[in-house]
């Protein structure tokens, strides 16, 4: 009879791929910040490379999680993309004291991480 992974484990599973797309969202925006200096990127591009990394990242981390965890995987990678959102705001909300963009923004921010992590368990 085979054995399912019980909660602590699939939290720990969580963790890891949330680690892994934070990594990846720190070295990514390293690149990024490189970009700017080299090449004086104007505001729009660097927008639109923002929102690559977090959909990259996300996408990197519910397909780690979609690995580890096997079944339900797109449920599983739209989690990780919800917390993943949920923490990036978090953060945000600590280091700025505020919101600094609209809900719009927000909204459309949350929809591209749950959709990255979601596409990245489907795939996995």
């Amino acid at each position: 009879m085979e054995r399912k992974p019980g909660r602590n484990i699939k939290a720990v599973w969580l963790l890891k791929a949330l680690l892994t797309g934070y990594i990846v969202t720190g070295f990514l925006l390293l690149i990024l910040a490189l970009l700017l200096y080299k090449l004086d990127l104007d505001e729009q591009k660097v927008t639109m490379g923002i929102i690559v990394i977090y959909v990259l990242s996300t996408f990197i981390g519910g397909f780690i999680m979609g690995r580890l965890v096997g079944v339900r995987k797109f449920f599983w990678g739209l989690t990780l993309g919800v917390i993943y959102f949920a923490l990036l705001l978090l953060v945000s909300i600590a280091v700025n004291h505020s919101l600094q963009s609209n809900g719009t923004n927000i909204v459309t921010t949350l929809l591209l991480c749950a959709g990255g992590g979601m596409l990245g368990g489907m795939v996995s």
